[in-house]
């Protein structure tokens, strides 16, 4: 596949005039909610690609191997918010800060450095006794350190893929994020070719892309030679060192020309094009990531689907659902929450009472959730549903504050749905409420912030047998349950 050079600054929807939609402009455009769950500015995992496969080409990897390499470099932080509750437990602090800073030092067996980066990211939330002991485990990457949250946070990210119908390669690469040349990464302490190439470019290519947009192409450059034969491949930085002597190739990550170049850079022959299904994956999938930023939040987002696309399917006569718009309401409800991947955990796994500045937190999340469905062509018409989930028919809800002429029936059910769903479910605070208890408790909002057709909706769906097993009280994800 031959190299473009680009002149014009341009996105996707130009790009993509009269062709069929691809998956890559689907995912391309989802990357910016992986980049705030990670702590990083938007554009970072489009700025990782763009390098990336540049460094695949001038290791002059065949089609299949690019294409590999490319969706591995859009979705290599599936799996970011899985450590998210761990990190946050652990440091007591904002898991999105101390990711960032994680990606800036480098801690492989360097105890006094270890020492210095978790004492002066620890938050107030740690005791003293906690950051002392995470000295040790960070720096030398034990399991109750380093290795642990890595471990969940790639195995996460390759299993999700896999969901996706991407390639093995695709999975391998992103499990290997974290792998080094010397045996000193994690989660497996993997080394050599060991690691698969794909995982070994993903490395680095994240490595000079965060080093760049801090110091700029001389910093890329020195982190990459400095670190060649302990985090990277040598033959891997020999290409990168190639090809970033190119005129265009530091400009080519200007944010005005990110997308065309992410774009151009997919190889042609092994595009994926999207249909109905392809879409309803990525929708799965990005709840899983969603659900993941918490263990009180575990399968929250496809529970909430399932409440309310029973429900809808409740509603006759003119307001009758078509499939088309049953399939608009499942998506939103699966990526309603979406927002919340840019909020701490240690707001979101409060056990106590949250701050006026904490509560503000929350409620900006539906706007997130609303910014972020935009970016995304075949999901702007989710948008407007998936922010309303808060909204109130009496206009004291939140993001928006609008009145219950402005919320049309799909935003009624999402947002009676949410509501049943995170009353029956386990919170760090509380048990899980019945189903019955729940719905009494909702039914004393009717008309002022509930709708009653959505809740009638809803109660008739759960006297269903379907509803049946969706009835016993949720529990917290077992696997990230207990951080400590």
């Amino acid at each position: 596949m031959s190299q473009k050079t680009v002149t014009q600054p341009s996105v996707y929807v130009s790009l993509r005039q009269d062709q069929a939609l691809r998956l890559s402009d689907v995912v391309g455009a989802m990357t910016y909610a992986l980049d705030i769950t990670e702590g990083q500015p938007e554009g970072h995992a489009l700025r990782s690609c763009v390098i990336g496969m540049q460094i695949g080409l001038a290791l002059n990897l065949n089609d299949k191997q690019l294409s590999d390499l490319y969706y591995a470099l859009l979705l290599k932080d599936l799996g970011c918010s899985s450590n998210a509750a761990k990190i946050s437990h652990i440091f007591g602090a904002d898991d999105r800060k101390v990711k960032r800073a994680f990606k800036e030092v480098n801690l492989d067996h360097k105890l006094t450095q270890g020492a210095r980066f978790v004492l002066s990211n620890a938050g107030s939330a740690a005791p003293l006794q906690r950051r002392l002991k995470h000295v040790i485990d960070v720096s030398l990457g034990k399991d109750g350190g380093h290795a642990a949250f890595t471990k969940v946070r790639c195995e996460r990210g390759a299993d999700i893929a896999r969901q996706m119908a991407f390639s093995e390669g695709t999975a391998s690469a992103i499990r290997a994020l974290d792998e080094h040349w010397d045996g000193g990464g994690h989660p497996y302490n993997l080394s050599g070719n060991s690691i698969p190439l794909l995982g070994r470019i993903l490395c680095l290519a994240q490595t000079v892309e965060i080093f760049f947009r801090k110091g700029g192409p001389d910093a890329a450059l020195k982190v990459a030679q400095k670190r060649t034969g302990s985090w990277f491949d040598p033959v891997v930085v020999a290409a990168f060192e190639r090809t970033q002597k190119q005129e265009d190739f530091w400009t080519n990550l200007d944010e005005e020309k990110l997308t065309y170049q992410v774009a151009t850079l997919e190889p042609i022959e092994q595009a994926i094009y999207v249909d109905e299904a392809q879409l309803d994956r990525v929708a799965e999938a990005f709840a899983r990531v969603i659900d993941a930023k918490s263990p009180w939040t575990y399968r929250h987002s496809e529970r909430v689907r399932q409440f309310a696309v029973g429900a809808a399917q409740q509603v006759l006569g003119v307001e009758a659902f078509s499939e088309e718009r049953l399939r608009r309401l499942s998506r939103a409800a699966l990526l309603h929450d979406i927002g919340k991947l840019g909020v701490s955990n240690l707001i979101l796994d409060k056990q106590g009472r949250l701050s006026d500045d904490e509560f503000k937190a929350i409620r900006r999340h539906p706007a997130y959730s609303e910014k972020i469905l935009t970016r995304v062509g075949p999901f702007k018409n989710l948008a407007a549903i998936a922010g309303a989930h808060h909204e109130r028919m009496d206009g004291r809800g939140y993001h928006r504050g609008v009145l219950a002429a402005s919320l049309d029936l799909e935003a009624r059910l999402l947002a009676v749905a949410d509501q049943f769903e995170a009353l029956t479910a386990a919170r760090p605070y509380r048990e899980g409420l019945s189903p019955d208890a729940a719905l009494s408790l909702i039914g004393k909002d009717v008309g002022e912030g509930v709708d009653p057709v959505a809740l009638k909706a809803l109660e008739l769906f759960i006297s269903t047998p379907s509803a049946a097993p969706l009835l016993t009280p949720a529990q917290p994800d077992p696997a990230i349950l207990n951080p400590s």
